[in-house]
């Protein structure tokens, strides 16, 4: 049993189709206080969607990346400890958040990363060469505030997150088995769905010649 109130945050863009998915097993978590989508920008119908699963919804009015939006959204979370998730899961079911926060429940653990295991789809390039890259995460609210210029890594978010902790705290993973993304090209279309993925390790890149003195 988990006795402590939890946040769960979700950036999301241009997931209509998606995070039903997420919501749908997120408002069945009975310990999470909140729910906060961060609608980044989108041009369809997202905000719309989290919406009707009476859940909080910020929207911002241009896309700001990743790592902005969820900055953003944590200026709304009143829980120290914050269960980060992408909006495009597919799989994913309560057992997996309990996985995630259980180990946040010692006082002396700062991160718990959910890796992707045994998915039912082609893993992103970045998660199979460095796995702890996953969005899937529970960390302490406060670090957060302790990364320079945080908002600014875009999709390079995690591996600032993984680099702080790595320095300056404790942190543990955990196997979330039979959870998977569905791929940028199955959802943008090929050519789109390309540059986005390029663009995202491009920001994972300029993150880590960002942090590797740090």
């Amino acid at each position: 049993m988990i006795f402590v109130d939890i946040s769960a945050l979700i950036p999301a863009y241009n997931e209509e189709k998606q995070i039903s998915g997420v919501l749908t097993t997120l408002i069945k978590v009975d310990y999470l206080k909140e729910i906060v989508v961060v609608n980044d920008g989108s041009k369809d119908k997202t905000a719309e969607i989290a919406s009707s699963f009476g859940v909080k919804v910020i929207t911002l009015q241009e896309n700001r990346g990743k790592a902005a939006a969820v900055m953003e959204g944590i200026k709304h979370l009143s829980c120290e400890i914050v269960v980060l998730l992408d909006a495009d899961l597919i799989g994913l079911k309560k057992e997996h958040i309990d996985q995630l926060v259980e180990p946040m429940l010692n006082d002396d653990l700062d991160m718990c990363v959910g890796i992707l295991e045994n998915s039912s789809s082609i893993a992103e390039i970045a998660q199979q060469i460095t796995p702890t890259l996953s969005g899937q995460r529970a960390v302490k609210k406060h670090i957060f505030y302790q990364i320079e210029n945080l908002e600014e890594s875009g999709f390079g978010i995690e591996l600032a997150l993984n680099k702080y902790v790595k320095n300056y705290g404790r942190s543990f993973q955990v196997k979330l088995n039979n959870v998977s993304h569905v791929k940028k090209e199955k959802k943008f279309g090929f050519l789109k769905g390309f540059v986005k993925r390029l663009k995202m390790y491009l920001d994972i890149i300029r993150t880590f010649f960002l942090n590797l003195f740090n």
